[in-house]
C-alpha cells in the first residue's frame, strides 16, 4: 500500500464520520423525530439526513475503488480509525464525555492499526 492509497482510505473514513456527525446534528434539530410516521418521513427528507446519505454514497463509491486496489485485510482495519476520530470529534462538537477508558481504547485501536500497517510493510 502506498501513501496515496492510505490517504484515500483516510478520506473515506473521514467521509463516513462526517456523515454520522451530520445525521447526529440533524437528529438534534428535531424534538421527537420518531414520534409518528409523519415525523419519520420529515426526518428522512431533511437536508441533514439527505446530506449524510449523499456523503455516505460518495464514501461507498470511493470504498469500492479502494478495495479494488488495496488488500481488504489492510484497508478495513485502517478504516477503524473512524472510532478514534468519532470519539474525539464527538467530544469537541457534541460535548460528549471523554473518559480514561475511551482514551485507552483509542490508543489500543491506534496501536492495532500501526501493527497492521507494519505487517504490510514487512510481509
Amino acid at each position: 500500500m502506498n501513501l496515496v492509497q492510505f490517504f484515500l482510505i483516510l478520506a473515506n473514513t473521514l467521509m463516513l464520520v462526517t456523515g454520522q456527525f451530520i445525521w447526529k446534528y440533524g437528529l438534534m434539530q428535531k424534538a421527537k423525530p420518531f414520534e409518528s410516521f409523519r415525523t419519520i418521513v420529515e426526518l428522512v427528507f431533511s437536508p441533514y439526513i439527505l446530506g449524510g446519505l449523499f456523503i455516505y454514497g460518495c464514501a461507498t463509491v470511493l470504498w469500492l475503488y479502494i478495495v479494488s486496489k488495496v488488500d481488504l485485510s489492510l484497508a478495513y482495519p485502517i478504516q477503524s480509525l473512524a472510532y478514534v476520530i468519532s470519539i474525539v470529534g464527538a467530544y469537541y462538537i457534541f460535548d460528549e464525555s471523554l473518559s480514561a477508558l475511551k482514551i485507552v481504547g483509542c490508543l489500543l485501536i491506534l496501536a492495532g492499526v500501526a501493527c497492521i500497517g507494519l505487517s504490510a510493510k514487512y510481509a
